[in-house]
């Protein structure tokens, strides 16, 4: 299987395989395993899983379904199946791991994201943290998802914020991706973003621009403005993006007729799903959109195990 291409429905996938599974998911495999150790040592916190060793012998084998409950957009498939990887490296032990769906895929109810086969030990001690990170990064993108579809047929995309879990960033952000939705800047240093604040201490919005276009001249620099005023300032400054910060839908048209074409613009302040088609419509380029990650509900996902036997053991 090419590095690039995602796994067919059904296929098993080995555990050596994930880190370039991962990479051209554009995630680091350290990265993501950085994540999942703090995960998993925060749930075990030095001691054992007393439940599953007082009642699970230890050489018991089953297979683990994680399954959709609700119907939604995938994310963190790959991260899911890295867990009971990471989980069965250290006890020792092996997983097999297969997958009829992949991340960015539209699933049903009942539709299996991943099933890991091994010992019971490992699959409960995975289950838990893996569910975590499915059902919040899968829930990021659900709802990114709506949001395209919300603006279809304009040119506009949405985009996500830096109002993201700490920690969780990359794949929060790898999750907007999965739905369809565009990053915004990773960090502080990827890009300017000239704020209010930003105005207030450099003395006025043609100052702030033009100080970081001086300092930082490889940096594409992003301008907030809160008034048509402020956007003819920094247009005949020089800005190439702009934020258009609370304006109203009539605002918003008169930006793009002022800019015509001079800077990309996007929208920002509150936007809400019920509007999301006007905003779009009055032809700027982006909606930022940060309840894609610090507001989106979790995408439910349960976990069945299955006995040797067929039999379902429960959740």
């Amino acid at each position: 299987m090419n590095a690039a291409e995602p796994p067919a429905s059904g296929r098993v996938v080995d555990a050596a395989e994930l880190p370039q599974l991962l990479a051209a998911a554009g995630l680091e495999a350290a990265d993501v395993d950085a994540v999942i150790q703090r995960a998993l040592a925060e749930d075990i916190d030095g001691g054992v899983d007393v439940t599953t060793v007082a009642t699970v012998p230890v050489d018991q084998r089953a297979t683990l379904e994680l399954r959709a409950r609700q119907a939604g957009t995938l994310a963190g498939v790959p991260v899911a199946a890295a867990v009971f990887a990471a989980v069965a490296a250290a006890d020792g032990a092996r997983v097999h791991l297969r997958t009829d769906h992949w991340d960015g895929d539209q699933v049903a109810v009942g539709a299996i994201a991943l099933a890991i086969t091994g010992p019971v030990h490992v699959l409960l001690r995975g289950e838990r943290p893996a569910l975590n990170l499915l059902g919040h990064l899968s829930g990021v993108a659900t709802a990114t998802h709506a949001w395209v579809l919300a603006i279809a047929g304009t040119d506009a995309q949405v985009r996500d914020t830096r109002k993201t879990t700490p920690g969780l960033r990359r794949l929060e952000k790898y999750a907007v991706r999965c739905g369809g939705g565009t990053n915004h800047r990773m960090s502080l240093a990827d890009a300017a973003l000239v704020k209010d604040n930003h105005v207030v201490a450099a003395g006025g919005v043609r100052q702030a621009f033009a100080a970081v276009r001086d300092r930082f001249p490889g940096v594409p620099v992003e301008v907030e403005v809160d008034s048509l005023d402020q956007l003819v300032e920094v247009l005949d400054a020089g800005a190439d993006l702009v934020l258009l910060d609370n304006f109203t839908i009539d605002q918003l048209r008169q930006a793009v007729q002022i800019t015509a074409g001079r800077a990309r613009l996007e929208a920002s302040g509150g936007l809400s799903l019920n509007v999301a088609q006007a905003v779009a419509s009055t032809g700027v380029d982006y909606l930022a959109v940060g309840a894609l990650t610090h507001s989106a509900p979790v995408l439910d996902i349960g976990a069945d195990l299955r006995e040797e036997d067929g039999s379902a053991a429960g959740d």
